[in-house]
């Protein structure tokens, strides 16, 4: 059996410090690593999500990748379940991510609402719903 663990996601940012102010309005999540080219926030089940400078995220992976421009979307989403979706889509809003979906419950069973981030990723936060 594979031990491949999931412990960090690191999105290439333009605005670092703007990503980690959004992230940090809509979920309240902690510093646990700060340079001024890359900042990790602590995820309540252990995982880290963090914002690395798009110029230096390219000194690791030899390429620099392309800044998506106004209104566009990444290819990637963040899915994240919470207890209550209502009070996850105020802080949202609050935090001024765009909408992309209003709430709506989907085949698997969780309740979704699709919004995006400042940089254009796509954040989808769920609530598990009873579909039976």
């Amino acid at each position: 059996m594979d031990t491949t663990t999931h412990p960090l996601t690191v999105f290439a940012v333009t605005d670092v410090e703007g990503m980690v102010a959004f992230y940090q309005a809509a979920f309240g999540w902690e510093r646990r690593a700060d340079f001024p080219i890359y900042v990790e926030l602590a995820l309540p089940d252990g995982r880290g999500l963090a914002f690395y400078e798009r110029e230096a995220f390219g000194l690791n992976t030899g390429v620099v990748p392309a800044p998506v421009a106004a209104g566009e979307l990444t290819g990637a989403e963040l899915y994240l379940r919470c207890e209550d979706l209502g009070a996850a889509i105020e802080r949202m809003d609050g935090a001024g991510a765009r909408v992309l979906r209003a709430r709506t419950l989907k085949d698997w069973g969780d309740e979704v609402a699709y919004f995006a981030d400042p940089e254009g990723n796509v954040l989808a936060v769920a609530q598990p719903r009873d579909v039976t």
